[in-house]
């Protein structure tokens, strides 16, 4: 389940909770708030290990990239090597090599900093979604503390 969907339930559970008469202070079901507790530990580890995946994930593309880019730059070396023994083509094989060498720095370049972007897309939006989480934590926290959901002071 997701962890946004278990935090709701909470502010929920806290919202509609029974006034304890004469207090600021609620009454909660314990067993129900352990479970949701229960249930949002459960989820966020396997949110780390997507993120995690994410960014090993982002490092195999970066390794293949430059693997993918070293054996282009090889090729093209050793493709430069042979024309260049050949006397009448040298300067073409000089302006071929330098061509393959160049594209293959932009593949790679390319190639890295779409993997780059990516990832960064990717933890951006768990990072929005962990703020949302403590965000709604600190506020279901506060309500069990008898203080407004707005009153943001930090002690």
């Amino acid at each position: 389940m997701d962890v946004l969907v278990l935090i709701d339930k909470l502010d929920d559970i806290i919202h509609n909770a029974r006034s304890v008469p004469l207090t600021d202070s609620v009454m909660i079901d314990r067993e129900e708030m352990y479970d949701i507790l229960d249930q949002m530990r459960s989820t966020i580890p396997e949110e780390i290990k997507q993120a995690r995946w994410i960014v090993k994930e982002r490092q195999e593309m970066l390794a293949e990239a430059k693997q993918e880019a070293e054996r282009v730059l090889t090729e093209a070396q050793e493709r430069a090597d042979r024309l260049a023994s050949e006397t009448e083509v040298v300067h073409l094989a000089e302006r071929n090599a330098q061509q393959i060498m160049e594209d293959a720095r932009e593949r790679e370049r390319e190639t890295r900093l779409g993997a780059e972007d990516y990832a960064d897309e990717v933890l951006g939006n768990l990072e929005i979604n962990l703020e949302k989480f403590i965000g709604a934590v600190r506020r279901g926290r506060e309500r069990l503390q008898g203080r407004p959901a707005g009153d943001n002071l930090q002690p």
